[in-house]
């Protein structure tokens, strides 16, 4: 497995020289990006120039990708602050995906795994309020059928999905809410047509205690991410599933307040890299990749 660096080629060298690893990047293939002065170098600042470095980074490897160039990218932790400062519209990494590759962004959903679980979120960074604006049937179908995909290239063909409510107890048949019986109900309905193992929509709570699933739904941000970052908080892999690029962070931040000091742990970064590296690269980047 060869992997090539995409970054600032001076922050790479003075990051790798700082942390005595200047051996290790001078046998390592590196493609620079945009760079970042020597003023706006500074480890655990937020900073628009490293914001718009971060970004022009993960596009040229999701271009690279798309040309045949390479199997999949892995992604660093991102800092959104930065981004903003930037002047960059981001909400993610599965945003980032879909832009790149010319689809909607609405087409393209993040997959945490970790700790046991794989978790699909149908909605991500974003105010619950307009998540809620945005839900249909089909976004939440949509968000299942990526993740069933994503599952195959992982080695699980027919995975048995759970999907979590909108509202406490998928809304207790109206008592909590109308939005589920509108919403997932529907979803679930059109997910068992086309022959899927479907529990709920139910109580994230209750599916969650149960782990008798291979997939979950979770349709806000934190329903899906406190589990995850519950259990394994350091050690869980963020992908980006519905692309044409398969692309994958890591679940947990950047870590401002140790940046710069190597002591930051790489156990996830290193255990997605492993986990890409045994997925195959989609025979064509014309049909839907996971």
């Amino acid at each position: 497995m060869a992997l090539t660096l995409f970054g600032p080629a001076n922050v790479l060298r003075d990051t790798a020289d700082m942390l005595g690893l200047g051996e290790a990047l001078a046998v390592a293939s590196v493609e620079p990006s945009a760079p970042v002065l020597q003023d706006g170098f500074r480890p655990g600042e937020i900073n628009a120039q490293a914001g718009a470095a971060a970004v022009d980074a993960a596009t040229r490897a999701i271009e690279a990708t798309q040309r045949g160039r390479f199997d999949a990218v892995v992604a660093a932790p991102h800092h959104e602050t930065a981004i903003a400062q930037a002047g960059i519209v981001f909400s993610g990494y599965p945003s980032l995906v879909a832009r790149v590759c010319g689809q909607p962004e609405d087409s393209v959903f993040l997959l945490l795994i970790g700790g046991g679980l794989r978790i699909v979120h149908v909605t991500l960074h974003e105010s619950v309020q307009h998540a809620l604006g945005r839900l249909s049937p089909k976004l939440v179908a949509d968000a299942a059928h990526a993740g069933v995909r994503a599952l195959a290239r992982l080695g699980i063909d027919t995975p048995r999905i759970a999907l979590m409510g909108i509202n406490p107890h998928a809304g207790e048949g109206g008592l909590f809410g109308t939005e589920d019986g509108a919403i997932t109900e529907p979803a679930a309905a059109q997910l068992r047509a086309k022959g899927l193992d479907v529990t709920g929509p139910a109580g994230g709570d209750m599916l969650l205690a149960s782990r008798a699933h291979d997939l979950y739904v979770a349709i806000f941000h934190d329903q899906g991410h406190i589990p995850i970052k519950l259990l394994s908080p350091q050690r869980a892999s963020a992908i980006s599933i519905g692309a044409d690029v398969l692309l994958s962070s890591v679940g947990h931040g950047s870590a401002m307040d140790i940046a710069g000091k190597g002591v930051a742990s790489a156990r996830a970064m290193i255990e997605t890299v492993a986990m890409l590296g045994h997925v195959a690269a989609p025979a064509t980047t014309k049909g839907r990749a996971p």
